[in-house]
């Protein structure tokens, strides 16, 4: 019998550099294209460049908040808001805060680095 579900319990931890912790629960790394769901931690201070995905991202912050600049307007999202940006907006995530930003992110299709198109640093 085939089973009509998958539990995960070992989401895949993307390697970074900055500091982020990334566990992709669903997508690209762990077995499809449709979708990604990832549950993220950004530590203070953390930012990264500016993109243009060609995704519809959504995200809820769990704990902490999250600023956003999309298209030039700034947007601080703080635990239990949530936000969606259409595909083709110019993004730019960052935790300027004092405290670490927890959150969960849907990108449909799934996140992949093809697809995101940051600009150079």
């Amino acid at each position: 019998m085939i089973k009509k579900y998958k539990i995960q319990k070992s989401p895949f931890v993307i390697p970074t550099l900055d500091g982020k912790l990334i566990e992709e629960h669903f997508g690209h790394t762990t077995d499809n294209g449709e979708l990604s769901l990832a549950h993220m931690v950004a530590p203070s201070g953390w930012s990264e460049p500016f993109q243009t995905p060609k995704f519809d991202e959504y995200t809820y912050i769990i704990k902490g908040k999250k600023q956003l600049n999309i298209d030039g307007e700034i947007i601080v999202l703080e635990a239990g808001q949530s936000i969606k940006i259409n595909k083709g907006a110019r993004v730019q995530y960052s935790n300027p805060f004092d405290a670490e930003c927890e959150y969960l992110a849907v990108c449909l299709p799934a996140f992949s680095i093809g697809l995101v198109n940051r600009e150079e640093d």
